[in-house]
């Protein structure tokens, strides 16, 4: 498995391209290879490493899997009639067919990332389709014939249904190791953002700048990574580029910024520095989950993106914790050097073991190496005339205009944009809250102020607990049994969680005294922060079920507002505190965040009305 981590890493494309691929060969570069007969009876001439012999089976590239994934690919595959019995000991994924591509009664369906499910849902059944595809136990390995085109043009898939080349059937560990990268990633990324909060007294002192003008090294930085998914998301779709491309050229920029923005004495050049990292940061924001819907369907999904989730909402969190003693201790620069010390491990952690995930890279390449091996030009992937159909201006389309054309025409996604961002918002705002009640209510330093942070990951670690016993207890057991189902049921946990923001920023504003002890305004913390978790999490298994197309715009649509909202709350936040007090100001965001409650129930009960409407939802 290692030695096919690093081949398919940045660095051994490198390598390979440096080498002419002359070293870590695919199985289709070795001298011993065999393609599979079923492109054998459709290639003519046949080349002499080309066989049709229906008892050759192709030496693929092994991953130690278990026994019942090894690939064996047979000379036919068998017909099947409907006359079978309907209590098979096993069911085969291929006998599923989707509504959009039919087959031939000869073809194999193999397992598709979530991302490909959700593109091939034009309507609520294709979604409950692809859920049911998603929720089929795995079969005997069975090949793939590939379609025949009436021009000729041979569809390159994966050879059979446990092809180790389709990310859906890497093993727990090779799935593992890249879950751990993206989060790792994501979270030195995010907490880049907060880490800089400690340093503001230093800023303001060297530079000689108000606070407003100190905070801009925080709100540009966020700022500038909820513009960067409007780039980087439609980059990483495009087959031939990919999705390791956009992570590992902009992380390298991101780490070398590190750099001049530790050591610059002018606080303007301070300042784009900062944001020229967060938008080089920004693609484990814009990618990172499309990289988990390579890997994982459509019910285990939920598992991994809170996960992901985790890694966001802690990252900021962390960030004061780690720099809060440092800063102390030597100057408001060493922050900005931990980014630096934090980073670069993590940019070649990636560099080395990243493999690439997206399904239509990995068979557009393939296509290009059995097209080397056989002289066969009719070999071609899907992906590969998708691309060739693609124009610069359908890319700039669904980059810049389709995010906000979703959320201005359709009330469904507005109200969800609004919502998101005004608890993003929030959450940002704690940034200047938590100086006021912890150092000048309770005089913590500024080491002892970083803890308190800690109240956001106990609040994100019991939301994760308590949401993996609903989805496994509840929503996997309704689905295989009962498909589906409306995508409103996604929104049963928002609508008990919904109050408790509120809830637990009323606690925080009203007990921040310094009569009080500390430890229960924390526990206000960590209900609020439980609130805004699960919220996020239900919204964001909604909308894809609900606009199953256009969730790539969704997203990118969604990070920009939410950013752009905190961005404005870590400005809005210092005067607000000041002027109204900390019990005041969060109140009035306490009633902000319970007048979007009335909204949660509103799409619960009338999300169905809402989506006949809609020109964009799944009918």
């Amino acid at each position: 498995m290692v030695s096919t981590i690093i081949r398919d890493a940045p660095i051994g494309q490198i390598l390979r391209y440096l080498t002419s691929n002359c070293i870590l060969k695919y199985p289709e570069e070795l001298p011993d290879f065999l393609a599979p007969t079923a492109y054998a009876r459709h290639t003519r001439p046949l080349p002499k490493r080309l066989s049709t012999d229906t008892t050759d089976v192709p030496p693929l590239e092994s991953e130690d899997p278990p026994t019942e994934q090894v690939c064996h690919l047979e000379a036919t595959v068998l017909e099947k009639h409907d006359s079978e019995s309907e209590d098979e000991s096993s069911i085969d994924l291929e006998k599923i067919q989707t509504a959009k591509t039919q087959r031939t009664a000869r073809t194999q369906i193999s397992r598709v990332g979530t991302q490909t499910a959700l593109h091939k849902s034009n309507t609520q059944a294709d979604l409950e389709q692809q859920f049911s595809l998603a929720s089929v136990e795995r079969g005997p390995s069975r090949p793939i014939e590939p379609e025949v085109l009436d021009d000729g043009t041979i569809l390159v898939d994966w050879y059979n249904t446990d092809d180790p080349a389709n990310p859906q059937n890497w093993s727990f560990g090779k799935k593992a190791v890249v879950l751990a990268q993206i989060l790792i990633y994501t979270m030195g990324v995010y907490m880049g953002s907060a880490i800089y909060s400690p340093s503001v007294p230093g800023v303001m002192s060297h530079f000689g700048v108000t606070i407003g003008a100190a905070s801009l090294g925080l709100s540009m930085y966020v700022l500038a990574y909820g513009i960067g998914p409007l780039l980087f998301s439609p980059l990483s779709e495009i087959p031939i580029i990919g999705r390791n491309p956009p992570y590992i050229v902009s992380y390298a920029i991101f780490v070398i910024l590190l750099v001049p923005t530790a050591l610059v004495d002018n606080f303007s050049g301070l300042i784009v520095l900062r944001f020229l990292q967060g938008f080089f940061g920004s693609p484990c924001l814009a990618t990172g989950g499309a990289t988990l819907q390579d890997m994982y369907s459509l019910i285990k999904l939920p598992y991994v993106l809170s996960l992901w989730a985790f890694a966001a909402t802690c990252g900021p969190a962390l960030g004061p914790i780690i720099s809060g003693f440092s800063v102390a201790a030597e100057n408001w620069r060493w922050s900005l050097w931990e980014m630096l010390w934090m980073n670069g491990p993590i940019f070649l952690c990636l560099l080395f073991f990243l493999p690439e995930t997206s399904s239509s890279t990995i068979l557009l390449r393939r296509a290009q190496r059995l097209r080397a091996l056989t002289g066969d030009l009719n070999l071609k992937s899907q992906s590969e005339i998708d691309q060739a159909n693609l124009l610069p201006r359908a890319i700039a389309v669904e980059a810049l205009y389709r995010p906000f054309q979703l959320m201005l025409l359709d009330p469904s996604i507005a109200f969800t944009a609004i919502y998101t961002g005004i608890v993003y918002a929030i959450f940002y705002s704690f940034f200047e809250a938590f100086p006021l009640v912890y150092n000048e209510m309770y005089h913590f330093n500024l080491g002892e102020l970083g803890l308190t942070f800690l109240s956001v990951t106990v609040g994100v670690v019991l939301s994760i607990a308590w949401y993996w016993w609903y989805i496994f207890y509840r929503v996997e057991p309704s689905i295989r049994a009962h498909g589906l189902g409306a995508p409103e049921r996604r929104l049963i946990p928002a609508l008990f969680v919904t109050f408790l923001v509120p809830i637990g920023l009323f606690i925080f504003g009203w007990s921040s005294r310094s009569d009080i002890h500390w430890i229960v305004s924390c526990i206000g913390i960590v209900i609020t922060t439980i609130g805004i978790f699960l919220i996020i999490q239900c919204i964001f298994l909604y909308l894809p079920l609900v606009y199953p197309q256009y969730a790539a715009s969704l997203f990118a649509g969604n990070d920009f507002l939410r950013s752009a909202l905190a961005t404005g709350a870590i400005h809005f936040a210092y005067p607000l505190f000041h002027n109204l007090g900390v019990d005041k100001g969060v109140t009035l965001l306490a009633g902000l965040s319970a007048g979007c409650s009335v909204g949660v129930y509103a799409l619960f009960f009338f999300g169905a009305k809402l989506r006949a409407k809609s020109r964009f939802a799944a009918k």
